[in-house]
Parts: C-alpha cells; structure tokens; sequence
C-alpha cells in the first residue's frame, strides 16, 4: 500500500482593509482551491491583525545589547536566537516555516506593496532567521519553499508597458521579487496580475476569478521565474561580488540581459518577471 503524501501548507498574506475588496476575493478563492486540494492554509490578514508596520524597540523582549545606538538588525538576530522577538513575529516566523507555498495578496500602493505588508517583511524577514551573508538567493534560507506575488492594479494592463505611461511592469515587480523573495531563497512563481478590476464589469472580474482558481490547482508544479545563478558571481568582498570573467565574456553574445536588472546594457529580456522562462 502507498503511503499518503505529506499534507502542505500554504500560508496567505493578505493586506487589504476591506472583506468586501476584490483582493478578499482572491483570497478566498485561494484557501479554497488549496484546502481542495488538501493544503492546510494558513491566513495572515495584516489589518485584521493590526500587524505592527513600523520595526521598533518593542519587537524585541529584554534588554538590548546597545541601548545607546539602536540597530534594528543587530539586536533583532540577537534577539530572535534568544528566542526573545515579540509575539506577533513569532507567531508569523512559526506559520512561514511550516508553509511550503507562500502567496502574498495585496493592491499594488505607489508600485509597491502597502505599509503594512511592508512592515511585515521588516520584521519578519529578519537576519538569521530569513538569511545570513551564507544563506542568499540560491543557497537561500528558504530554498525549498515557493512565493509569489498576487496583487490588483489600479492601471490597465496596457500602462504598464515598456512603452507606456507608467512604465514596464517587470522593472517594478524586481525589488520585490528579487530583492526579498529571491533574496530569501524562494522559488519564486510568476506573479498573479489582476489589471483594474475597480473598473472592470463584474462579469470580467468573475472571470479573473475563475482564471485564478485554475491556475492555483497546478500552482505547485509551476516552474519558477529565471533569475540569474549565484554560482555566476564572485561572492566575495575581494571579488566585489560581481559577475566573474568567464561569465561575463560568455554572456557578451547574448542578445539580451540576463534578467531585469543584470541587463548588462543590453536590451531586458522579455518578461523576465511576469513569465517563467520556457524550456
């Protein structure tokens, strides 16, 4: 007889004020079609929570080694190896590492996540428990885990191309998804858009709906986002943690960069941060 596969855990969190927003529903059609699938979901909704946006003092219980100068990251790694961090990002640290998929739902604020969302990555994606100088991007804390984006627009989709008024969207989604996710070591899965849904009819947004549910039975089998290699670097302070020679004289024929931001002065490849790369 087979054994049963282990059960997975999804975590979901979601920043949004209203239950009544399209991102509520979003979030709802996710813990659905992942707890039929047999996930156990866990759900972080910040502002229900009133999660704490602003990385402070307060985040740490006891004394701090350096009272005179505070330094958030300093005392933080001292704190969470104590096992002295404040309940919340305790309790939020415990659900991210029984989580094997992590989906943050949000509306896109100023081409970027909300406050909230935002403090809870400062406080929870802390030094030590989220990454050391050893543990980054491929060799990543949480190379075994999987991440994505799932946010609303107020722009349609055609803004936010490389020839429209607010610009190419993947330029905007690589602070976020390299510099936490990846950074963290997520395998990072392409982000979910849902364009303007406030003036979309409800018939369309019932469709984005649907759309959604669809892909998340598959989600997991999904192939990442390509980021460039670490291995491509020189990870050293010596080195300057540049892209060695080799590396570099193999990549001057390539007709494109080799991700969103390593574009190496040539053109961006297409859609390096909205579709995984085909095989």
């Amino acid at each position: 007889m087979q054994r049963e596969m282990a059960q997975k855990t999804a975590l979901i969190v979601y920043a949004h004020q209203s239950p009544a927003s399209f991102n509520a529903a979003a979030r709802d059609v996710a813990v659905e079609a992942l707890t039929k699938q047999g996930y156990k979901v866990l759900v972080s909704d910040l502002y229900a929570m009133n999660f704490k946006a602003s990385a402070t003092a307060d985040d740490i219980k006891g004394d701090l080694k350096n009272p005179e100068h505070f330094v958030y990251n300093d005392e933080m790694m001292t704190a969470w190896q104590d096992g002295r961090l404040s309940d919340d990002i305790a309790e939020e640290q415990h659900k991210l590492e029984q989580a094997e998929l992590v989906i943050f739902q949000f509306p896109l604020y100023w081409f970027s996540i909300p406050a909230i969302l935002k403090g809870w990555v400062d406080r929870v994606l802390i030094q030590g428990f989220a990454f050391t100088m050893q543990k980054m991007y491929d060799n990543g804390v949480f190379k075994d885990k999987k991440a994505m984006l799932s946010f609303t627009t107020g722009g349609t989709e055609s803004m936010y191309q490389a020839d429209a008024i607010h610009g190419d969207i993947n330029v905007m989604l690589w602070p976020l998804q390299n510099g936490f996710l990846r950074f963290c070591g997520f395998q990072v899965l392409a982000p979910q858009i849902f364009w303007c849904p406030a003036y979309t009819p409800p018939v369309a947004r019932n469709e984005m709906l649907d759309s959604w549910r669809e892909r998340l039975h598959g989600v997991f089998a999904e192939k990442p986002l390509s980021f460039a290699p670490t291995e491509y670097f020189d990870m050293s302070f010596q080195g300057g943690f540049r892209l060695r020679p080799e590396v570099k004289e193999k990549c001057a024929s390539l007709t494109h960069g080799i991700t969103t931001a390593h574009h190496l002065g040539k053109p961006l490849p297409p859609d390096n941060q909205t579709k995984a790369k085909e095989s």
